[in-house]
């Protein structure tokens, strides 16, 4: 069996990357791994890629050592070892993807069911509940100090939806207990993450919310933001987060459907659901992903061309539920 511990102590320069537009599971499965890295064998070169993150992580270590798109300044180093996190395919990897290509040894950590195994070596858990819960499992537990253990807690709050998802589980609950234990302030790390808004974020919240129509008996919820008002609330994707999990919290709501317009006639689309429809399954058939309770995808046409598309998929799996 592959050991991933030979494969680091085997390498003098390692790379590490996350998926484009990192979500909390990526950026602090990456920070861990580099932080991890740095505290277990200092005589290595490690270096993180990654798209820039959103600034409410930057209280993770090593959030300023990550090399942007912008940064770089050597697209053909090789490295000896590169380790591909969350990512389910390597052209997510972005424009770290040269460095996977032709690093000497390739690795991919990931949770998610569609991930193609990619690298050379791949170590892929769907019943984790994030990539972080699954590379916390191969850390030694001695290098683990209090700034790893807030990268890994803060990956695991976010694919969990602070541990409501279905895929959080007893060894999920374990590990964060553990996690609590190095004396960070876990709960301003959720308020910081997940609730904190600007004003500005907390008026477009507001305008989806009073914009929002619901359809399918009641079952199911949408609304959408076009680029116009974005522009005129100077906002950008970033600061449409939240919007989507408090539409899903709509009584009597099964599926909420959030889409902001990236560019004219491109939206990015998020779906929630309460377990009752598997969105996972839906956002893969336009190709995305996510998991069963949260997933997304881009999708080209007009808002009302996306509701059309997707509806009938979502009245199907409300019916096996007998919601309709």
């Amino acid at each position: 069996m592959f050991d991933f511990g030979t494969m680091i102590a085997g390498a003098h320069s390692i790379g590490i990357g996350g998926h484009t537009n990192p979500d909390g599971d990526c950026v602090g499965a990456c920070l861990g791994l580099y932080n991890y890295l740095l505290a277990a064998y200092p005589d290595k070169e490690v270096t993180l890629f990654m798209e820039q993150p959103r600034r409410i992580f930057d209280y993770l270590k090593g959030f300023e050592d990550i090399v942007t798109p912008e940064k770089e300044t050597n697209p053909e180093m090789v490295f000896d070892a590169f380790v591909a996190l969350d990512c389910g395919d390597m052209s997510r990897l972005g424009s770290a993807e040269k460095y996977l290509e032709i690093a000497r040894e390739t690795m991919c950590i990931d949770h998610h069911i569609s991930n193609t195994g990619f690298a050379r070596h791949a170590l892929i858990e769907p019943g984790a509940s994030s990539t972080c819960e699954i590379l916390y499992g191969l850390f030694q537990k001695e290098y683990v100090d209090a700034e790893i253990a807030k990268c890994i807690y803060t990956g695991i709050i976010h694919d969990t939806g602070v541990f409501q998802y279905s895929n959080t589980s007893k060894r999920t609950f374990e590990i964060a207990g553990e996690l609590v234990e190095h004396g960070f302030d876990f709960s301003s790390i959720i308020d910081f993450t997940f609730y904190e808004k600007t004003y500005v974020q907390n008026q477009i919240m507001g305008r989806a919310l009073l914009e929002s129509i619901l359809f399918l008996d009641g079952n199911c919820v949408f609304s959408a933001i076009d680029k116009r008002t974005m522009d005129f609330y100077n906002v950008t994707g970033a600061d449409m987060e939240g919007i989507v999990n408090q539409l899903r919290l709509t009584r009597g709501v099964h599926c909420a459907i959030f889409m902001y317009e990236k560019k004219p006639m491109l939206f990015k689309v998020s779906l929630r659901s309460d377990d009752t429809v598997d969105v996972a399954r839906i956002a893969s058939s336009y190709g995305g992903g996510g998991h069963k309770r949260a997933a997304g995808f881009n999708m080209s046409g007009t808002v009302h061309d996306i509701i059309n598309n997707i509806s009938g998929q979502i009245e199907s799996e409300l019916k096996k539920h007998e919601c309709l």
